[in-house]
């Protein structure tokens, strides 16, 4: 296992528990405990984690991976629904991609999408998320629109009121919401109340909302309310999603796509 890998691992296994002992974590990832203590260290440098005797701790009470730790949680999932979502957009019109591990593959989704290799532009893209906006900048049949702001490195996304007097200038065919929690009740969510507010914005200036998000996120709440779920047109998620929850999202009147 790489060191990239192994990292991912200890901190995923982190959010889970909140703690991990040296010994433990050996064990779930079947390298030697001085290879975790060297890893805790690492990571304790970067405070990513707290060290502790004989283990470490989540760094902070309202912790949050980045998004660079994030990728490999969930990825297959991830995948299909971005392919549904990118199936939902139609050549020639303006599509908002917030931050986040979902709209990223959402993004890719999109840029190797055969119908849209021509148009003046084939697709107008518009992201408050440096990494979508790098990933999508090569391609020349897509415009690129980035709203500027304060970049948030947890998700790579930019906010504050410079993002605010861009979106306010703008309209969308369609906006495509990465959250961290989506419930019938309490709406679409996110862990920053800034990073929210931008992605609120979008949702406003949109002809019609998408939220991506796999069945993890379905039924949870999280501090920063996005959205409520009436604003929200379709949901596109995995296909483990329970059928309780989705019946519930779809007799609040949203169109769910399980895939």
């Amino acid at each position: 296992m790489s060191r990239d890998a192994r990292w991912k691992a200890l901190l995923e296994l982190l959010v889970e528990r909140g703690r991990l002992d040296v010994e433990e974590a050996a064990a779930e990832l079947e390298v030697s405990a001085a290879t975790i203590r060297r890893d805790f260290d690492q990571l304790a440098e970067q405070q990513m984690l707290v060290r502790t005797r004989g283990g470490a701790v989540v760094h902070g009470v309202s912790y949050e991976l980045p998004l660079r730790y994030k990728t490999a949680r969930h990825a297959s999932e991830k995948q299909r629904i971005a392919k549904a979502v990118a199936g939902l957009i139609a050549p020639g019109e303006a599509v908002g991609l917030t931050g986040g591990t979902t709209t990223t593959e959402v993004a890719r989704a999109l840029a190797v999408r055969g119908d849209l290799t021509a148009g003046v532009p084939a697709l107008t893209v518009v992201t408050n998320a440096l990494n979508i906006a790098n990933e999508l900048a090569v391609r020349p049949q897509l415009k690129i629109v980035v709203t500027g702001g304060v970049a948030r490195p947890q998700s790579y996304e930019l906010i504050g009121p410079l993002a605010d007097g861009v979106l306010s200038q703008i309209t969308i065919d369609v906006a495509v919401l990465g959250v961290v929690a989506f419930d019938v009740t309490h709406g679409a969510a996110a862990h920053d109340e800034a990073e929210a507010a931008i992605n609120r914005l979008l949702c406003e200036r949109a002809e019609r909302v998408v939220v991506a998000a796999d069945s993890s996120k379905l039924g949870q709440r999280a501090f920063a309310r996005i959205c409520a779920a009436d604003a929200v047109d379709t949901l596109v998620t995995d296909a483990a999603a329970d059928p309780e929850t989705v019946r519930r999202f779809e007799e609040a009147g949203l169109r769910v796509i399980a895939v």
